[in-house]
């Protein structure tokens, strides 16, 4: 191993959003200069606004900027930058971008090319493992990937079977397989996930363990044959194998089986001749077995809660490292303080099968001290501010909440009173569902494994009770959208006759789940509550009929999100922001709201609309289209796929008929509410 001293004073970041920023403020605390790089689509971005300098690299496509070796390096050759720090994602497991910053005289902060390569290919990198003693779950790793053969190996294993993308991470190329009637379809999707996010299409595959947990080792290692691990992380709780919320140390842990999983972490980094920050990911059963699942040639998205839990910076110790400085501290002068939960905030719907969102941030702000918050333990990482765009073109996360305790109850405690207290508006989020994550009780009581989310499905998922004064808020606040739009292009105008200062009634369909108001007309329609809303004039209160209740209802707009709704002469203040095909309500005790309207009245063609053509729930990019023009479809069958955000999409029949004429062809980029296709139901 080389141990020379490479010290550098100015240092470019090869990334965006929250870890771009979060490596700056530590280089700064060094005393280094700061360069971001950024795509078009980030040209005001948060990342960009606070580096020293900032260097554009290209187009929005991560294709055409960051992932461009040439382009971020003759960027750092612009600046003077000595070093590339590569955070996470894009380049920061790319082989040949560490080969190319040798050549170009740059250090890179992070492992040599030679480790990367070993760890890259999952398949060489069970072989690896198994060299330096490291228990490995059943499965197939081999360089054959002939259809067949890979289902013959899946039979073999015995379903459930987990499909893995060789060269990938972060879940992309990723899908349990049932059955073996799954299988193809399943393959299928996960190469075009893996070509598109790798650019390799090869497969592993793993038995399923039924109710592993997901524990993964912090190692670090340095150039001088130093290497130490800094503990575990608990990252059971997943959604589409993504974590979404992660703590330190690990739940239930007893010393022994802490030291047997960290010493197997520094054995699997020795083996490939590691340097910098890794974590090595363990699947941990229930009898205290644990596999190697993976590891990561990085520093990963959760490592603030290991920072929490040690007091140790980790990414000055990736920048002394990358100096040629020896590790801050050996093993026995490392130790655990406290609690620590990570919570990802990404821009998605949860409530619509986590679907990425996009759009402008009203408002982004955490308010601690109104929250009675220790600034000391609670901490926002985050790449956005108020008034940024969250774009189609990159990850959905938008920032994490890591929080501290005394314990795990203190630390699960800070972490609801914190995510209660973050202000995130004009943007949907799964703010909401991090809080019912946070409190579940199979949650605080440790029931933890990957499968959490989908075991707990019913209760995380169930019915929301809406309270009146949230339908009435939500109706009124429509209606009078519906008033100043009714002159205008809004999409309104081709489904309605509404006038001003004319008597009028006008019937709203509302429920939690937009999806559900295709159907809005029907009078069983799952969760869907009529509203009917009369007056004479625009002076007059509303007459709102909701269910069997007729109510006097008058909504006046107060001080930024604030309204005060009074029904009956019972006034009560809500905060209700709009969206765009809703609005979302905040009242104690019933918490965040959000219901979806449409309006129903008697020459309303919504209905007419919704059954004809498929409209796109997203910006994205067209991924494949799986039936043709004029073939018989069933209800619930796969029409086409989309991606945006990394993830795929399918997009499914939405009852039985064909397909008249696709709007786009595969390749296509399509915006949030494009008509994706015409379809003809069966008559």
């Amino acid at each position: 191993m080389t141990s020379e001293v490479k010290k550098f004073d100015t240092l470019l970041v090869a990334n965006r959003g929250e870890i771009a920023c979060r490596v700056m403020r530590t280089a700064r605390a060094m005393g280094l200069r700061t360069v971001a790089v950024y795509s078009d689509a980030d040209a005001n971005a948060r990342h960009v606004r606070e580096a020293d300098e900032a260097v554009r690299l290209g187009p929005a496509a991560a294709r055409e900027s960051y992932l461009k070796v040439e382009a971020v390096i003759e960027a750092a050759r612009r600046t003077g930058a000595g070093a590339i720090h590569p955070g996470y994602g894009f380049l920061s497991e790319n082989g040949p971008f560490v080969e190319a910053l040798e050549k170009a005289g740059i250090t890179f902060v992070g492992p040599p090319a030679s480790a990367i390569a070993a760890m890259g290919d999952k398949s060489a990198a069970k072989e690896r493992m198994s060299h330096a003693g490291v228990p490995l779950v059943p499965g197939y790793h081999g360089d054959d990937q002939d259809d067949a053969l890979l289902k013959a190996e899946a039979d073999k294993i015995g379903y459930p079977v987990l499909l893995k993308a060789s060269a990938g991470g972060g879940g992309k190329g990723m899908r349990v397989v049932e059955s073996a009637a799954g299988f193809q379809a399943a393959l299928d999707g996960c190469r075009r996930e893996s070509q598109a996010a790798f650019g390799d299409q090869r497969m592993l595959i793993e038995k399923y363990l039924t109710q592993p947990r997901h524990v993964e080792v912090q190692v670090f290692c340095d150039s001088h044959g130093n290497g130490v691990y800094l503990f575990e992380r608990d990252c059971s709780v997943q959604r589409r194998h993504q974590k979404v919320l992660e703590e330190a140390p690990a739940p239930g842990m007893s010393q022994e089986l802490r030291r047997e999983m960290g010493e197997a972490a520094v054995r699997a980094a020795r083996e490939i001749g590691y340097v910098g920050a890794g974590t090595v990911e363990f699947l941990l059963d229930a009898d205290g077995s644990f596999f190697f699942m993976e590891m990561n040639t990085r520093l990963q998205v959760e490592h603030p809660v290991t920072e929490m839990i040690t007091g140790q910076d980790l990414v000055e110790w990736q920048l002394r490292v990358a100096m040629g400085e020896r590790l801050p501290l050996a093993q026995d002068e490392l130790t655990i303080t406290g609690h620590s939960f990570e919570a990802r905030l990404y821009a998605e719907d949860p409530e619509q099968d986590f679907l990425p969102a996009t759009g402008r941030l009203d408002r982004f702000a955490l308010d601690l001290l109104g929250a009675g918050l220790d600034p000391n333990k609670v901490r926002l990482d985050s790449g956005v501010e108020t008034g940024d765009v969250v774009s189609m073109h990159y990850d959905p996360m938008l920032a994490k909440l890591i929080v501290h305790g005394d314990d795990r109850d203190q630390a699960l405690a800070t972490l609801n009173r914190a995510l209660a207290a973050l202000d995130v508006q004009g943007v949907v989020t799964n703010r909401a569902f991090l809080q019912r994550l946070a409190t579940h009780p199979a949650f605080k009581g440790c029931e933890l494994d990957t499968r959490f989310i989908e075991k707990n499905e019913a209760t995380l998922f169930a019915t929301q009770e809406i309270t009146t004064e949230a339908y009435a808020a939500a109706a009124l606040i429509g209606l009078k959208q519906l008033a100043r739009e009714c002159e205008s292009d809004s999409p309104w105008d081709r489904h309605d006759g509404f006038r001003l200062n004319a008597p009028h009634t006008i019937r709203l369909a509302l429920c939690a789940t937009g999806q559900n108001l295709t159907n809005a007309q029907a009078p069983d329609a799952e969760g869907v509550v009529i509203v009917e809303g009369t007056r004479e004039t625009d002076a007059d209160p509303w007459h709102l009929t909701i269910g069997d209740t007729t109510l006097t209802a008058r909504l006046q707009h107060l001080e930024g999100d604030a309204v005060a709704v009074t029904l009956d002469g019972h006034r009560r203040r809500l905060q209700a922001r709009l969206g765009e095909n809703g609005v979302v309500v905040m009242a104690d005790p019933a918490g965040e709201t959000r219901l979806f309207w449409r309006r129903i009245d008697a020459i309303d063609h919504g209905q007419h609309e919704t059954e004809s053509t498929l409209t796109a729930p997203m910006h994205g990019t067209v991924v494949a289209l799986l039936v043709e023009p004029g073939q018989k479809v069933e209800k619930g069958m796969p029409l086409m796929v989309m991606e945006a955000m990394k993830m795929e999409h399918t997009m499914s029949a939405p009852a039985d008929g064909h397909v008249a004429s696709f709007h786009f062809a595969a390749g296509d980029t399509v915006g949030q509410g494009d008509v994706l296709l015409e379809f003809a139901p069966e008559e």
